[in-house]
């Protein structure tokens, strides 16, 4: 049985890894006078190289917490010798023994509203899916992944022009206000995951995958997660930024370049029913950085009737 959260708790530890992690870290230490609390170790992945030639660096939330002057640790060994009596969990990354909560209550700040979208990529898979809703979950955490209690929650609507980046940075910035309030209110009852799981796997090559024969809305929000591949006369082609728009021509194949608008949808149909178009805005040819489409259009010279992804 997990040890009990504790009403007011005193000595902290926090557990992260990537960016949207940062933000709650530094909203916690701001607070943590006016809270009666103390941070008292940071755990986090250890250094490592972030490019093949790169020397290792700390993970953003291990550099955060260095900046702070904030005990820094990588194994949670430490976390329970720390003297803690709650750790707080923001995209740690990994499973919590039962063995460590039988010692040190733990709360997770889950950036979707559960149950749906327990896992890895909850932010990724509510964009991908078309969600009009996602948010931020305060739960305790259990042996089983994502199925808490849920203390507190704040939801969101999502953009329809929204990246998955701009997402993130968002919630970080809700749950960091969720967190704090709750701590502040002193932890209250929570309430058991009411509804169908769905679970956000995390996001493989295939997802970012352009089909060309989906419709224009479905790929947008592909583009939207980042990270969104086709092919260019047979070498690999990234889109950033894209919009939906309508069919670039009668007659236009799935795949086929118009001018900065690709048909989409021969197959599938947009959601209109007929076939439409997406109008590249940012893209990134083999071995290049990301540019405007206009500034590689002008290099490139593709020839209308050109198709992407063969």
């Amino acid at each position: 049985m997990t040890a009990p959260v504790p009403t007011q708790p005193r000595r902290l530890a926090y557990l992260g890894n990537p960016a949207i992690a940062v933000a709650p870290l530094l909203a916690l230490h701001e607070a943590s006078d006016r809270l009666g609390m103390e941070i008292v170790v940071v755990a986090t992945a250890k250094d490592r190289r972030r490019s093949r030639r790169g020397q290792p660096t700390p993970t953003p939330v291990g550099a955060a917490a260095a900046d702070l002057g904030l005990p820094v640790v990588h194994d949670l060994d430490a976390v329970v010798a720390s003297g803690a009596d709650l750790g707080v969990i923001v995209a740690y990354g990994r499973i919590i023994p039962l063995s460590v909560l039988d010692f040190l209550p733990m709360l997770n700040l889950h950036f979707s509203l559960l149950p749906r979208w327990r896992g890895a990529a909850p932010v990724e898979r509510a964009i991908l899916a078309g969600d009009a809703e996602t948010g931020v979950c305060l739960m305790d955490v259990a042996e089983e992944l994502d199925t808490g209690v849920v203390r507190c929650r704040v939801a969101t609507p999502v953009g329809s022009d929204e990246s998955a980046d701009e997402l993130r940075k968002r919630l970080a910035g809700l749950g960091s206000t969720l967190l704090v309030d709750a701590l502040a209110a002193g932890i209250g009852e929570g309430e058991p995951q009411v509804g169908e799981p769905t679970w956000a796997h995390k996001i493989g090559r295939e997802d970012l995958r352009l089909d060309w024969s989906r419709s224009s809305d479905e790929l947008h929000r592909v583009v939207r997660v980042g990270g969104a591949h086709t092919t260019f006369q047979g070498e690999p082609f990234k889109v950033w930024q894209a919009t939906p728009c309508g069919s670039p021509g009668a007659g236009a194949g799935a795949g086929e370049l118009v001018g900065d608008v690709v048909a989409v949808g021969s197959e599938y149909g947009s959601t209109s029913g007929e076939g439409g178009g997406i109008r590249l805005v940012e893209v990134q040819p083999a071995n290049r950085p990301r540019m405007a489409f206009d500034a590689w259009a002008a290099g490139a010279r593709p020839t209308t009737g050109e198709v992407l992804g063969t």
